[in-house]
This record gives C-alpha cells, sequence and structure tokens, in this order.
C-alpha cells in the first residue's frame, strides 16, 4: 500500500497530461524557489512570466489554470508577491470577470438564433476569401462597439454549432441524436479527411475574427478596456479618441483586411482551406430539416433571442450599464421568455466561461508579480529617457512587446500612469502627452495579436471548448498570427512616426 502511494501521486498529479509535462511543472517548482535564492526575485520574476506562458502554450495537453495556479501559489508563498496583490489586480479588473461569467453564458442562450443566421451565411456564400473577409470585418466593426470577448464569445457560439452539426452526421447520427462530438471513434473515411478539412477552415475563420476584434478594438473609446483608461486621463470623449487615434487605426484596419485576403488567396500561414462539399451538404440538410419542423413555439423562439440580441448590441453601445451586468440582463431576457427556468439548464451555460475566468485570475497573480517586482521598470525608465519621434516610436514598439508577455490592460495602464506624471512634472508638452497616449493605445492594442496571451480574447479562444475539437493550440495561433502580427505592426509603426506626429 505504501509503495503505490507514490505511484498513484504521480498519476493523479496533473491527471492525463503527458509524463514529460508533469515532470516539467515538477522542475519549475523546484527550481523556482533556488533560483529565487540565488538570482534574487527580478531574474525569477522574469522566469516564473516564462513559465506561465509555457503552462498556456500547452494548453493542449493541460488546461493551464492547474499548473499556472501552482506557479502562481508557489508566488505568493515565496513572497514575489502578496494575495492582497492578487486581489487587487482581480479587483482593477471586476468588469471583465463579471463580463466573462454573465455575457459569455448570456451568449449561449442566443446560439440558436446565431446558428440560423450563420448557416444561411456558410451556405450562401460560396467564396471563402469573401467569407474570411465578412468574419474580419464584422468582428472589427462590432468590437468597436462591443467588447472584444463578447464578440469572440459569439464567433465561438457560431463555430461549436457548425462542427457539433457535422461531427453527428459525420459519426453515423441523426441531427437529433445525442452525441459527443469529442469522440472521434465512428468517424471513418472518407469523413475523416473531411473532418479534418473542415477543422482547418474553422481554424481559418476564428483566426480572422479574432484579428477582427483586435483592428477594431483599437480605434474607439469603448473598444478594449484600456482604450477607456487612456480616454479618462487623457481627457477624451469618445469622437476625440476616435479622431486622435484615426491616423493610426485606419491604415491598419486597411492593412489587416488586405491581410486577410492575401492569406486566403496566397494559402500561407496555413490558411485558404476550403470547405468540404460534403460538409456544405450536410449543413443545406441541416437547415433544410430545421426549418421544416419549425413550428411557433420554434420561431417564437428565435424571435425572442433576436430582440435579446438587439437589446445587447443597443445596451453595450450606448453603455446603458457594465458589460456584466447586461449579459446578466441577457441571460434573463432569453431564459424568461423561453421557458429556460430550471437550474440544471441555466448551469450548463457557465461551463465554458467559469474555468476560464479562473485562470485569467490566476494570470492576476502573474501580472502582480510583474508589478511588485518592478519587472517592466528598466524598459519603461529607458522609454521616458527618450525624446521627440524617438520617444513615441520607442514607446509603441516597448507597450507592443510587454503586451505580447503581459495583459495589454496592465501594461497600458503602467505607461499612461507613468506619461501623465511626467506631464505633471513638466517633463513633457500636452501635444507630446496627447501623441504618447496613442502610441500606448495602440502599441497595447495591435502587436499583441502576436500571442495568445497578449489579448484577453485570443487567451479566451485559445481556452475554450472548441480550440481542442478545431486542434487549434498555442503554436497554431502564433503561426497563423504571425503575418497579421507583421503587417499590422509595421503600417501600426510606420502610421505612429510619419502620420501621427506633427
Amino acid at each position: 500500500m505504501v509503495q503505490a502511494l507514490p505511484i498513484a501521486f504521480a498519476r493523479n498529479f496533473l491527471g492525463h497530461a503527458p509524463p514529460w509535462y508533469k515532470a516539467t511543472i515538477l522542475a519549475f517548482l523546484l527550481a523556482n524557489p533556488l533560483l529565487l535564492l540565488i538570482a534574487g526575485p527580478f531574474v525569477t520574476g522574469w522566469v516564473l512570466v516564462l513559465e506561465f506562458i509555457f503552462t498556456l502554450a500547452m494548453a493542449l495537453k493541460c488546461y493551464p489554470l492547474q499548473p499556472g495556479g501552482l506557479l502562481a501559489i508557489e508566488a505568493v508563498v515565496l513572497g514575489m508577491t502578496s494575495a492582497h496583490s492578487v486581489y487587487h489586480e482581480a479587483e482593477l479588473n471586476f468588469a471583465v470577470i463579471m463580463l466573462l461569467m454573465f455575457m459569455v453564458a448570456g451568449i449561449y442562450f442566443l446560439r440558436e438564433m446565431l446558428l440560423y443566421i450563420f448557416t444561411k451565411l456558410l451556405v450562401k456564400v460560396r467564396s471563402k476569401l469573401m467569407l474570411s473577409l465578412m468574419f474580419s470585418a464584422a468582428a472589427a466593426v462590432l468590437s468597436a462597439f462591443l467588447d472584444a470577448l463578447t464578440v469572440t464569445a459569439v464567433v465561438i457560439a457560431v463555430a461549436t454549432g457548425f462542427y457539433t452539426v457535422y461531427h453527428k452526421v459525420a459519426s453515423g447520427r441523426g441531427f437529433d441524436d445525442d452525441h459527443d462530438h469529442n469522440d472521434d471513434e465512428l468517424v471513418h473515411d472518407p469523413r475523416k479527411g473531411d473532418l479534418d478539412r473542415f477543422r482547418a477552415f474553422l481554424r481559418n475563420l476564428m483566426m480572422h475574427a479574432a484579428v477582427g476584434t483586435a483592428l477594431g478594438g483599437v480605434t474607439t473609446l469603448v473598444g478594449e478596456p484600456q482604450n477607456l483608461l487612456i480616454g479618462e486621463i487623457a481627457h477624451w470623449d469618445f469622437i476625440e479618441f476616435f479622431r486622435r487615434v484615426a491616423p493610426v487605426s485606419m491604415p491598419v484596419l486597411g492593412v489587416g483586411l488586405l491581410t486577410c485576403a492575401a492569406l486566403e488567396k496566397l494559402g500561407w500561414f496555413s490558411y485558404g482551406a476550403q470547405l468540404p462539399e460534403s460538409v456544405r451538404e450536410v449543413m443545406e440538410r441541416w437547415e433544410t430539416e430545421q426549418s421544416r419542423q419549425r413550428d411557433a413555439h420554434m420561431t417564437m423562439r428565435l424571435l425572442m433571442q433576436a430582440a435579446t440580441a438587439i437589446f445587447l448590441i443597443v445596451g453595450l453601445a450606448l453603455h446603458l450599464a457594465e458589460v456584466g451586468l447586461i449579459g446578466l440582463t441577457v441571460i434573463v431576457l432569453a431564459t424568461a421568455f423561453n421557458g429556460v427556468i430550471e437550474e440544471k439548464r441555466l448551469g450548463h451555460a457557465f461551463e465554458e466561461a467559469l474555468p476560464f475566468t479562473a485562470l485569467l485570475v490566476t494570470f492576476f497573480a502573474v501580472v502582480a508579480v510583474i508589478h511588485d517586482q518592478h519587472l517592466f521598470k528598466p524598459v519603461i525608465d529607458y522609454v521616458l529617457a527618450q525624446q521627440g519621434t524617438r520617444q513615441l516610436t520607442l514607446m509603441f514598439v516597448a507597450n507592443g512587446v510587454l503586451s505580447m508577455i503581459s495583459d495589454n490592460v496592465f501594461v497600458a495602464t503602467v505607461y499612461i500612469t507613468e506619461v501623465k506624471q511626467a506631464l505633471d512634472s513638466g517633463l513633457i508638452s500636452t501635444d507630446q502627452f496627447n501623441l504618447l497616449a496613442v502610441a500606448i493605445n495602440a502599441g497595447t492594442n495591435i502587436p499583441s495579436v502576436a500571442t495568445p496571451n497578449g489579448q484577453a480574447a485570443f487567451l479566451f479562444l485559445l481556452t475554450s471548448a472548441l480550440a481542442p475539437l478545431i486542434r487549434l493550440g498555442y503554436l497554431q495561433m502564433m503561426w497563423m498570427a504571425l503575418p497579421y502580427t507583421l503587417t499590422m505592426s509595421v503600417s501600426g509603426l510606420l502610421a505612429t512616426v510619419f502620420l501621427l506626429a506633427p
């Protein structure tokens, strides 16, 4: 019995993760205290950040919450941050936490209407290039007025619906049969090859849409959380914010859409995957079957979901309340008028959002380490020591690079606070402050598409239930985001230097 305990521990530790992965995480946990003694908290802090990024990169091997959580707990135990600092970071991002808890669940109750609309779009638009541009442009427009996480949740719900419908048929099931779409055992050739091609097709659409949220998010005061922070400190209203960032945001938007078209046309970086005809036939049959079965009860359900979606768009665009509260209202409206009142049925809606919410709070622990150990301070000091256009250029680059590593809201908070202090101290002029504020906004929004941890919407996609279904891992996302990162970052930098500066 005693001899079996170590074996049981090894098997239980991180569950079904590969043995090499378990050994790596254990090595991290054992090495960090020694590294803290030898190299000090600054070096150990950077190592911890890289270790956490590793857990994100291996999300398909093991959900990052458990290994990342162990690293975060160790950081608190070692005194690299405190429980109070972690709570403070979570408190600052409480609006995002509420958004995840309620808005993502609210989208779950609109999935029938969303699938109805997007299935018609998928069936009618036969051009992959046009479909990709529509997904990217729609995500950009919506993200300019809504929240990128909300838009990502919508696209994930649609793609999951597509995948579930086809996987049932590919497994020999009927449209209305119960089925586990995580199990490929019943999928055989030639359906298996078509399923792999369909996964590649969905990966393309998801990445185009995810980048689209960044293209739109940079343009307006409400596009991203850090935009609101920057606008508040700079005293810009909606129109002034749009006007000041337009010399950078509009060229980047154009370049982003051109990049989308070029990737689909050239088929580079795993893009250009076409929708298999067998999948199109299944979706057409499913649409026909749904139309045949649709009675007054189902029609009313779709109408109520559509009305709730309109409320969602208006509520977010006009900022009637915090995003999370609007999400809670969506849950109430979408369920109260559709007969979904049982606790068990309501619970399914939260299965997607709550694990990611827990992961995001864990990530705030890493952000707390970055803050408490001043890991970004050397970069901040160097940038602020520069002058004129050089300072503007380095501000964009520094914010971009650090946002690839850390939370872009945190990076923007640090830099805009430092720049405001420089303004108040008389070190920079008001005009230079305004230019630097735009550079911070552009830097934290645009280059951060390079990695899934750069933006919350990307991280949500990586850790969603859809990602393993379509085989979308960390490195795959980085590879597919690379051309966008290059074209958007270069155009954003050039616009910051040549179009923004007087």
